[in-house]
């Protein structure tokens, strides 16, 4: 016990007892931050409004009245309509790498691990999450000239980082030689990204079948 504390019994009349634990004292008041408490509710609206509208003719005031808030309180969050993107466009990254990653936890083949991941990025991309698919819907709309100049590599990066499990997927092939994995990664993410376009929920094809058909192409066509 501190001295403190030893002087404060004493003036009280207390009993002073050495072995008893220092009473703690209040931590300092924090200083303010911005706080991010509707942050959620601010980047879903403005998730959904994106992917309704396109980035170039949404403002502030659109994603305003989405989320009942003021445009001043987004900018107060948000500096710019770009960096509120970028924000979207991030978290439409990590909600489908993190589907893809779970997917790729159980033991296969590579062809196995390639079908679930693409399987776990189309069931993202046609909406059967739906919570996620405003985000996901923004990051396979949206492109890097959609994008304000300073943001573009932010933008790639984070497109980069996303691809590089499929570029791994890849890599694990069993391939005919002379087969350009590069193009082939481009071409195959392209695929998956365009399904969402003809994808009709009630059609013959599931995410998974569609993902298994695929992959057998490319098993049928590329395999030794």
């Amino acid at each position: 016990m501190s001295a403190r504390a030893e002087r404060s019994h004493r003036d009280r009349g207390e009993p002073f007892d050495a072995a008893q634990p220092a009473p703690v004292e209040a931590p300092a008041r924090p200083l303010r931050t911005r706080a991010h408490n509707r942050q959620p509710q601010l980047l879903e609206a403005a998730a959904r409004v994106f992917r309704q509208k396109g980035y170039a003719i949404t403002t502030m005031r659109d994603i305003a009245a989405a989320t009942g808030m003021t445009a001043g309180a987004i900018y107060y969050h948000y500096p710019s309509k770009g960096e509120l993107l970028l924000a979207v466009y991030a978290e439409g990254v990590a909600r489908v790498s993190a589907a893809v990653q779970a997917a790729l936890q159980p033991i296969g083949t590579p062809w196995e691990k390639l079908e679930r991941a693409m399987t776990a990025h189309l069931q993202m991309m046609v909406g059967q999450a739906p919570d996620d698919a405003p985000f996901a819907g923004v990051f396979v709309q949206v492109q890097p000239h959609d994008f304000p100049p300073e943001h573009h590599e932010a933008l790639i990066e984070l497109r980069n980082g996303y691809e590089a499990t499929f570029r791994a997927l890849l890599d694990a092939l069993p391939l005919k030689p002379g087969t350009d994995r590069r193009l082939l990664r481009l071409q195959l993410i392209g695929a998956l990204n365009h399904v969402p376009q003809w994808y009709r929920p009630n059609g013959p094809r599931t995410p998974q079948a569609i993902a298994r058909v695929m992959t057998r192409h490319l098993q049928a066509g590329l395999e030794p």
